[in-house]
Order: C-alpha cells, then sequence, then structure tokens
C-alpha cells in the first residue's frame, strides 16, 4: 500500500492526479483483501485497468487498485472452435496477437486498441465491424457487495452500442476478473467491408486475406489516423458516434448535403469525428489540450501538462458547439474520474 500516489503513468492521458492510496494487486485474494480494507477505512475505490478509458480530473481521495491479473487458457470446442480465457490484467492488444499467433479468427477487427482484457466487455469495444459480443461468451466478475464470484454470460451483459451492464444498472457492482472468446481455428470469417481495410489490403497487395492480413491493415490504419499515447497522451475516441432518428437526419441532410450517416431500421449513426471537424475543432489547440490534427474524435494531452479539468473542459466546449450547429448532443465515451 503507497500513499499519495501519482496516476500519472497508469492513465493513457498522462495526467498527473494523485491518490490518497494505491496499491497493485496480482491475485482474487489480494483483491479481496484491498477491497475489505476499503470497506474497514470507508474509502472510495478507483479500479485500474490500463487506463485507457478514464480521464482524472481531480486527485483521488481513496484507494486506487491496479488489477494486474495475468494469464490465457484454452479448450478445445471442436474441430473449427476454441475457448479463449484471458486474466483481466493482461493487455488487450498483446492478447489479440496471442490469438493471432495461434491462428484463432475473430478478434483480428480489433487490434491496436488500447487498454487491457479485463476492461473490454465493460462498453463493448468495437472497431472496423466488429465488436466484442460477437465472440464474447462470458466473464468471470467478483461481485463488490458481497465478494462472490460470478460468470456472467453473454445474455446478462446487456450489450449494446459501447454499452454494457457495467455501464449501466452493474457501474460500480462488479469488477471483472477474467474474459472468455469463443475463436475459430480454421474456418474463419473474414471482415473487410468497414472502414479503409479493403483499400489499406489493397495498397500491401493482397488479394486474399488471411485473419493476420486483416490485423495489419487494421494496425496500418489505426497508426496513420491516431497518436500513440505514450507519444502523445489521449484515450482514443474520446466520444461515442451519436445516433439519431432517420427523420432528423433527414433534415440534418437538407442543410448539410454531405453530413454521413449508417442508417439501422429508423435510427441514423453520424460520425462524432465529422460533425466535430465541420465545427472546426480539428487540430485545434486551446492551451495544453487540443484535438488532433489528423483524427477530430481524439482530443490529446499537447504538451504533456494539461491537467484533467483542462481536458473536460475542452470536451465540453465541443460538446456545446456540436449541440449549436447540428442539434447533437455528443456524449463522452471516456469515464469522467
Amino acid at each position: 500500500m503507497q500513499e499519495n500516489f501519482s496516476l500519472k503513468p497508469y492513465n493513457t492521458f498522462g495526467v498527473d492526479a494523485k491518490a490518497k492510496y494505491f496499491i497493485e494487486v496480482q491475485t482474487l485474494e489480494h483483491l479481496k483483501d484491498a477491497i475489505n480494507y476499503s470497506k474497514d477505512h470507508h474509502l472510495q475505490v478507483l479500479f485500474l485497468g490500463g487506463g485507457s478509458n478514464i480521464l482524472l480530473t481531480k486527485d483521488f481521495d481513496g484507494l486506487a487498485i491496479k488489477l494486474s491479473l495475468k494469464g490465457i487458457s484454452e479448450q478445445e470446442l471442436n474441430e473449427n472452435e476454441v475457448l479463449v480465457t484471458a486474466k483481466a490484467g493482461e493487455n488487450w492488444h498483446e492478447f489479440v496477437m496471442y490469438s493471432l499467433e495461434k491462428n484463432y479468427g475473430g478478434l483480428e477487427n480489433l487490434s491496436l486498441i488500447p487498454g487491457n482484457v479485463g476492461t473490454s466487455p465493460m462498453q463493448n469495444i468495437g472497431a472496423y465491424g466488429t465488436e466484442i459480443k460477437d465472440t464474447f461468451v462470458s466473464c468471470t466478475v467478483l461481485d463488490l457487495e458481497n465478494l462472490e464470484v460470478k460468470t456472467f454470460n453473454l445474455e446478462d451483459c446487456h450489450f449494446g452500442y459501447r454499452d454494457s451492464i457495467f455501464k449501466q444498472e452493474g457501474k460500480g457492482r462488479y469488477v471483472i476478473l477474467e474474459v472468455s472468446f469463443k475463436l475459430t481455428r480454421k474456418n474463419h470469417h473474414i471482415k473487410t467491408e468497414y472502414g479503409a481495410i479493403k483499400t489499406e489490403l489493397e495498397n500491401l497487395g493482397i488479394t486474399h486475406p488471411t485473419i493476420q492480413n486483416v490485423s495489419k491493415a487494421v494496425i496500418n490504419i489505426r497508426q496513420s489516423k491516431l497518436p500513440d499515447p505514450k507519444i502523445m497522451g489521449n484515450a482514443g475516441s474520446f466520444f461515442k458516434n451519436p445516433t439519431i432518428p432517420l427523420t432528423q437526419f433527414e433534415d440534418l441532410k437538407l442543410k448539410f448535403e454531405n453530413i454521413p450517416g449508417y442508417p439501422n431500421g429508423d435510427v441514423v449513426k453520424v460520425p462524432a469525428g465529422w460533425l466535430i471537424e465541420q465545427c472546426g475543432w480539428k487540430g485545434k489547440q486551446i492551451g495544453n489540450t487540443a484535438s488532433h490534427q489528423l483524427q477530430a474524435l481524439v482530443i490529446v494531452n499537447a504538451t504533456g501538462n494539461a491537467t484533467g479539468k483542462e481536458i473536460f473542459d475542452f470536451s465540453t466546449e465541443i460538446i456545446h458547439s456540436v449541440k449549436e450547429k447540428f442539434g447533437i448532443e455528443l456524449e463522452r465515451e471516456v469515464n469522467i474520474i
């Protein structure tokens, strides 16, 4: 247990907020001990995974617990499927690379997403036409109310767009310990129709892509558009892509002919990055904070000295300007602490 501990290395924004107490846990028993300590001393708890989806706007007056549970196990299901289970503290991208080295398919489109395995179900992470729920089987969780270990299956998790039970009615109640995925062993379902994957595969001279080729294409695209948090602090996409009624989208189309949209029944998903860019934010810097010059959806700690409050206030300005111009209210994807 450490006191007055800087969380700067534990959040990808690189914000120098401090925790009153800090502990790193590597086993379930250590985790339970830490939680019991927090209860005995009436301390709020902050769980840290990869630190890629949080914004620390102030010092944390409680116990920060770094979850470092590690390990990957496999269970062959049949000739074409394998169940792969990873502990919460495993790095997500390294886990994807592990599966690809084994030639297990299903996660390749989710390459290079920051964070750890344990936080992946919380917001049903997704990219390039794939979401966690597509391969998710179950996750084991610790119920903080009674310290019982429970298992949540696919239906239990109530997955939605960047959403799950862990962000809704179960928020703050459960800690994810490990996650199990059903992956393919040979009859892989290659998804190349979303985003720039096809174009990138053409650039690589690949006409019959493997899952490894798709992963390479996704990595190339992400690296060309998104800043490396190790070089410039950020949490990836700061806002969700808003979903609006089809009627509202049609009205906006009359005023903004080029507005892109992805219809799904009577609603349309509109790219938040496009909305932000149209409001003049792309590459704009205020003080220590900026909207990235290549991807307006990403807010960056431009100087390395931004406070969490500066970044939060910057995001608020973006929300106000998009609301004023388009009548659409952006929602933050990043958890505000």
